[in-house]
């Protein structure tokens, strides 16, 4: 896809970023499993926290296709630090800069925007996953604030945000309509870090439960009004899906750079190997259209669930099988650490779960589908 100018070039500069700073580094991450604290910092350094937000909060001022592209970039390289820069901007950020009243937006996003502090977004729970009815944190209101008690769980980074978004409930009756939105800072006296996940893939990006017992939140952390934390929510994810795209879409060309590299040291001309290149890379081809358009739609300021959740679906989707078809064309070799390709497979699973399954998002599709004229 030919991008203007200052994409192509935006692009070439992460990408440069991503080969010199984290190329190197992907296999030690995801052998130790350590948070890398200092990537994150020179991702703050370089602007790449804070890429669609304006610069009056101390944001880079460009847009969402720029930071499509970055996601990507970085995924490409190292799966785990794309899933942290994604989970920051898009589900930790966004709340904030696009439901907080001025003082939450002036007293946060400069902070966040500058990689001072991460950002963590908390609606999943034991038992409340796709079905956001089903959450059972509760918040309780009282003359200064909220007393929130529950527990989340499979939060990204949370571990290291200064700042969570927390849904609850104020009416469990009501259901979604009964979710409202809370910024809860790390240090709120009731707030703790729960078990560590022992994942699948993506072993470098910080997987955790939370648990809120009494945990106090001054009125002034609300999050937009009471009782609209299900569309904040929901609004939150839209976006998400981009960057959960872009994240997939990045791993699927990932595999297929590893693909090349095997095949440049083992030359191979036979009709499979050509079939599944070529399947592959028309595949990518296809999903970096999509996931570009739903970056270009939201740049627009059209409101894009269905763009953003074919866009999501089928990177997902697609990054889980081109890496095991990267796989299939490597042989043995490819279920070993000789190469990347079985890092990259293990970290593909997570976006066909992640920010809406791809059930649900066949359900959203198909919902919008049938309502369109």
């Amino acid at each position: 896809m030919i991008l203007a100018k200052k994409y192509e070039k935006f692009r070439q500069e992460v990408k440069e970023f991503a080969q010199k700073e984290l190329k190197e580094k992907a296999k030690e991450i995801d052998r130790t499993g350590e948070f890398p604290l200092d990537i994150i910092e020179k991702l703050a350094k370089k602007g790449y926290l804070s890429i669609p937000y304006p610069k009056e909060y101390g944001g880079a001022g460009l847009d969402y296709l720029s930071y499509a592209l970055a996601a990507e970039e970085i995924s490409r390289v190292c799966a785990s630090t794309g899933l942290t820069l994604c989970a920051h901007t898009s589900l930790g950020t966004y709340p904030i800069f696009r439901f907080g009243n001025e003082e939450q937006k002036k007293k946060y996003l400069p902070k966040l925007l500058t990689g001072k502090m991460l950002g963590a977004f908390g609606l999943t729970e034991p038992n409340a996953g796709s079905d956001a009815g089903a959450l059972e944190t509760t918040a309780k209101k009282t003359e200064k604030g909220y007393i929130l008690n529950g527990t989340k769980r499979f939060i990204t980074s949370a571990e290291y945000a200064g700042t969570t978004i927390i849904a609850a409930t104020l009416d469990k009756n009501l259901g979604t309509k009964g979710i409202t939105t809370f910024i809860v800072e790390k240090d709120f006296a009731g707030f703790s870090i729960g078990q560590h996940e022992h994942k699948l893939g993506l072993l470098g990006s910080n997987t955790v439960e939370l648990v809120m017992e009494d945990c106090f939140v001054p009125k002034e952390n609300l999050l937009g009004e009471e009782y609209q934390g299900f569309s904040i929510m929901m609004e939150t994810l839209d976006g998400g899906r981009i960057s959960i795209g872009a994240h997939a879409l990045g791993i699927a060309q990932g595999a297929l750079d590893v693909a090349k590299q095997f095949l440049k040291a083992k030359p191979n001309k036979s009709q499979q190997v050509s079939k599944i290149i070529a399947d592959v890379a028309t595949h990518i081809y296809a999903a970096r259209l999509m996931v570009y358009d739903a970056a270009i739609t939201k740049d627009l300021g059209i409101r894009a669930d269905k763009e953003c959740a074919m866009a999501k679906l089928y990177a997902s989707e697609l990054g889980t099988w081109a890496c095991g078809e990267v796989i299939r064309l490597l042989g043995m070799v490819g279920l070993t650490n000789e190469y990347p390709a079985e890092r990259f497979y293990r970290d593909a699973k997570l976006s066909e779960i992640g920010e809406g399954t791809s059930e649900i998002m066949r359900l959203i599709i198909g919902r919008e589908v049938l309502k369109s004229e």
